[in-house]
């Protein structure tokens, strides 16, 4: 009998779901409702990266490395001091080393033993890290203590080629005066993250909005009832439940999971250098006409001899002359005066651009003056 009841219980127990606040060690797991994770949008107020640095020696280079600069040469001396050997000023030969400055981001919770990644820069005049190693550097903090220690090979994303050959040609593809090390960095020093202050938790928004913050604290709220406020167009305060006390991790595991749908604003950003306009779909237009046209002027410039005649005899030959001549001619396109109405959104106003024969460049003038005339309404950004 007490077999058959405890059978009984043990099959309850496994059809029935466990809820999720139980010792708060269960993250609760929610069905995709096309928006996107909190977790995606946000940071977390207390785990944050930091940045490291350091100043360095690079060696193994094969000629490329810095001319006869003292800074180069006393970091060498330095270097080969702490091994017990001392050389003079004048005996270094430039060329197989360079100094370097090194910088790496590292990352919250972060615990001694783990490897973060470095960026090596050339300080000097050297031409090349190619082929080089960095030797043992300590990264410090802005509080001037030392976090991690840097060392191996470096791995360049170019190269210099050609120097020295015939003519002086020289080719070269990016910057092979800048290289990283993957893992290159052991870190020595935790920096401790502090994510939980008198019981609560900020979170914040990666792109402050107020309609955004709001729909977060309101979908938090959903889920953990009287637990959530939006404090600013960038934070949400989230009061951590009793239940999930010791348990932050799995409370943070829990609203990263919850989905919404954020606000974007209206924005259209130009990148005049490249061409690209990227537009966000909440953009309104009001009714605006528009006109087009263009005007070219070409004028080419030629150079023509003027051969003289043959000289008679006893005569003086006569001389060539080199006679510029230009030429200008102007051609006009057709402009055109188009009303784009009935055309609140950015596609039906993209269409009517397009109507009208409108290059990408000539689309960006269009929308700065759209701006200027009050018909855009949206944020214009210039890169």
């Amino acid at each position: 009998m007490k077999i058959a009841i405890a059978t009984t219980l043990i099959a309850a127990l496994l059809s029935s779901p466990l809820p999720a606040q139980i010792g708060g060690t269960s993250p609760i797991t929610l069905e995709y409702t096309g928006g996107s994770r909190i977790k995606d949008l946000v940071d977390i107020e207390g785990a944050r990266d930091n940045q490291l640095s350091g100043y360095g020696l690079v060696v193994g280079l094969a000629g490329t490395g810095d001319g006869k600069i003292n800074a180069t040469a006393q970091t060498i001396i330095n270097a080969l001091k702490t091994y017990g050997v001392n050389v003079d000023l004048n005996d270094i030969k430039p060329g197989n080393f360079a100094a370097v400055m090194v910088t790496a981001d590292i990352g919250p919770f972060m615990k001694p033993g783990n490897r973060i990644d470095v960026t090596v820069s050339s300080m000097g005049d050297a031409e090349t890290l190619q082929g080089g190693v960095l030797l043992q550097v300590p990264l410090q903090g802005a509080d001037r203590k030392v976090y991690a220690v840097a060392q191996g090979p470096i791995a360049v994303g170019g190269f210099i080629g050609g120097q020295g050959g015939p003519g002086g040609a020289t080719v070269q593809k990016n910057f092979p005066t800048v290289g990283t090390i993957p893992n290159g960095a052991i870190v020595e020093r935790e920096i401790p993250a502090q994510i939980v202050q008198n019981g609560s938790i900020n979170v914040m928004l990666r792109d402050a909005d107020f309609t955004s913050a709001a729909r977060m604290a309101e979908a938090i709220n959903r889920v953990f009832p009287n637990t959530a406020v939006a404090r600013d167009a960038k934070t949400v305060n989230v009061l951590i439940p009793p239940e999930y006390n010791s348990y932050e991790v799995n409370f943070l595991a829990s609203i990263g999971a919850i989905e919404l749908e954020p606000d974007q604003t209206a924005r259209v950003v130009i990148n005049e250098r490249t061409g690209v306009i990227v537009a966000t779909s909440n953009v309104r237009v009001s009714k605006v006409a528009v006109s087009h046209g263009s005007l070219t002027i070409s004028i080419a410039s030629t150079l023509t001899a003027s051969q003289p005649n043959a000289p008679l005899i006893g005569n003086a030959a006569g001389q060539t002359v080199v006679l510029p001549s230009t030429t200008t001619d102007v051609a006009e396109q057709k402009g055109s005066f188009k009303v784009v109405d009935d055309a609140p959104t950015i596609e039906r106003v993209a269409a009517a651009l397009n109507a009208l024969g409108v290059s990408t460049r000539d689309m960006m003038s269009i929308f700065q003056s759209m701006k200027r005339a009050g018909a855009l309404q949206a944020e214009l950004v210039l890169n």
